[in-house]
């Protein structure tokens, strides 16, 4: 039986606990972090409650040093306590060296540490050391590797390249269009897609890459589709040619990297921790110098040509992939909770 305690701008169903009211946004390492703001989060009673009238075995705690939620159920629990941290900064981070004297006794609550990935524990216990787990996000493959029509306005015999992602600078969509730019003069039958939100905190950076597109005519073929739902989202990786992920840093893993290889697609992406985790270079994918608009160029030219090289790339990355489907990541996740409930027994 599994219980969530979340912040929740709506109710999520019978089976969820909502604490809190709406989410609120705050700019956090080059992204949007939302959280709850709400007082009741501040206060014991109502989490405490919680606790006592459920009696958990488990409670896992996503990011389990972020206030306020995570440490005020941290402080009350009587049960075994799990945190998962997936987050990466970098080589350092000023909020981890600040707080940690204040967080480091709430960090001795958990009897399990995960991290999605070699980065995020790296950057984690360069600051909160301790014996961490290494299991990855995982995905729905049947989701996006099912049989699902491409869009058909897209099928005009252009290939397409998307990108699939937040309209935010660290993740690189200035320098893809930058490498669209130079190539487009050699290959007039291409198009990038970029599918993705502009967030209300990143609509003066979306503004600008748009007039950017308006004003250059060799930039023309780039279609802004804004947000898709996950419904949705599988028939663009099947519309797609080429995946690419240009994002300059800061990321622990690579999740739309984990879709574009169930969709069966061959991927450019920076050659970044989180992403270098996820596939190897020459394998599922080409991996280029973050950044670089001509590396990046020169490797979706590589693609462009080679229709073979495309196909064989997305077959090992179709293979590779089933390792994190969430049949299997979640074993692993269960198998940890057996070992440390039969540790405490």
């Amino acid at each position: 039986t599994v219980k969530v305690i979340a912040p929740s701008s709506r109710r999520l169903g019978d089976d969820a606990i909502i604490v809190g009211g709406p989410v609120i946004s705050i700019p956090s390492n080059g992204s949007i972090a939302r959280t709850s703001m709400t007082p009741v989060l501040f206060f014991s009673p109502p989490v405490r409650k919680i606790l006592d009238q459920e009696g958990f075995d488990i409670i896992h705690l996503h990011e389990p040093m972020l206030p306020p939620i995570s440490l005020n159920v941290l402080r009350f629990s009587q049960s075994i306590n799990v945190g998962t941290f997936h987050a990466f900064h970098g080589e350092t981070s000023k909020g981890y060296a600040f707080w940690r004297p204040v967080i480091k006794p709430w960090f001795e609550k958990l009897h399990g540490k995960i991290a999605v990935s070699k980065p995020a524990m790296e950057f984690v216990n360069r600051y909160l050391p301790g014996d961490y787990t290494i299991i990855p996000n995982g995905i729905d493959l049947e989701h996006f590797s099912c049989d699902v029509p491409p869009i058909e306005e897209f099928q005009d015999g252009k290939l397409n390249i998307l990108f699939v992602g937040r309209m935010e600078k660290r993740k690189g969509l200035r320098y893809l269009l930058g490498a669209y730019k130079t190539i487009k003069r050699e290959f007039p039958d291409i198009r990038l897609i970029v599918v993705g939100p502009g967030d209300v905190a990143h609509l003066d950076y979306k503004r600008v890459i748009q007039d950017w597109v308006i004003q250059d005519r060799n930039l023309r073929d780039v279609i802004f589709t804004g947000y898709v739902s996950y419904r949705e989202l599988p028939r663009y990786y099947h519309t797609a040619d080429i995946f690419c992920a240009p994002a300059t840093g800061e990321e622990s893993f690579g999740i739309v990297l984990l879709e574009a290889m169930a969709a069966s697609k061959p991927i450019v992406a920076s050659n970044i921790k989180g992403y270098a985790t996820v596939i190897s270079d020459g394998v599922e994918g080409l991996l280029t110098e973050p950044a670089d608009e001509e590396s990046l160029a020169q490797a979706l030219t590589r693609l462009i040509r080679d229709s073979s090289l495309r196909e064989e790339l997305g077959a090992r990355g179709r293979m590779r992939v089933e390792e994190y489907s969430w049949e299997r990541v979640s074993q692993r996740v269960m198998d940890y909770y057996e070992e440390l409930l039969n540790g405490s027994r």
